[in-house]
């Protein structure tokens, strides 16, 4: 079966797609894309967004890393199951995937692009979701119990663009949530993570770069 992942290396939405594909152990080409000059491919395959990621399995495109990380899940069944079995605690790990795109990706987007008041709320909305997130994980290893699994996927890939937010928004993630930081560190010992998550210092230029054309740097 042909399986081949348009993506940015930067990109948290691309990492969580590898990271499913490394812990099902799935064999992929990995097609680097230039967001400033979009190819053909990525337009044919994903011509409603035009974004990545684009997880292509058998020439069929599936968009959206959450959407893509569940058809991993579905299609290669046979190993590491990566959402929970039980249907009531599979829709809670749903809702908090989504809690991560919703309130985790914006505010966290507000500490590079912002400034002045508007960039204070960014931060002061990441620390309260994160804070959320650190009490939703408690005392377990990771958010849906003993091994990785569909939260920690959403989430962890984060943890490179935190040295981002930390920087433009002069504040520490690990002060706040201690916990959630000791969490990101033990999901990196997991080799599906490691492998597939960004240098925070290479996000960071990323988003260097980003500013510059914005205008604040």
């Amino acid at each position: 079966m042909a399986v081949t992942l348009l993506d940015t290396r930067v990109s948290p939405f691309g990492m969580r797609v590898r990271i499913a594909l490394e812990e099902k152990g799935v064999k992929y080409e990995y097609s680097e894309q230039d967001l400033r000059n979009k190819g053909p491919m990525l337009l044919q395959m994903n011509p409603v967004y035009k974004k990545v990621p684009v997880l292509i399995h058998n020439g069929k495109p599936i968009c959206e890393s959450l959407i893509a990380v569940q058809y991993i899940d579905e299609v290669w069944n046979n190993k590491s199951p990566l959402l929970p079995s039980d249907p009531y605690q599979r829709a809670q790990s749903r809702l908090w995937a989504d809690f991560v795109d919703n309130k985790v990706y914006f505010p966290g987007r507000k500490t590079w692009t912002k400034k002045g008041q508007e960039l204070e709320a960014g931060k002061n909305d990441l620390i309260e979701s994160l804070k959320l997130l650190e009490g939703e994980l408690g005392d377990k290893p990771y958010f849906e119990g003993d091994k990785l699994g569909y939260v920690d996927i959403a989430l962890v890939p984060f943890y490179s663009w935190f040295h981002g937010y930390e920087t433009f928004g002069n504040f520490s993630i690990e002060a706040e949530c201690p916990k959630l930081i000791a969490w990101c560190k033990r999901c990196l010992q997991n080799e599906s993570v490691s492998r597939s998550i960004a240098d925070p210092q290479e996000v960071y230029g990323f988003l260097v770069e980003l500013r510059k054309k914005l205008g604040l740097e």
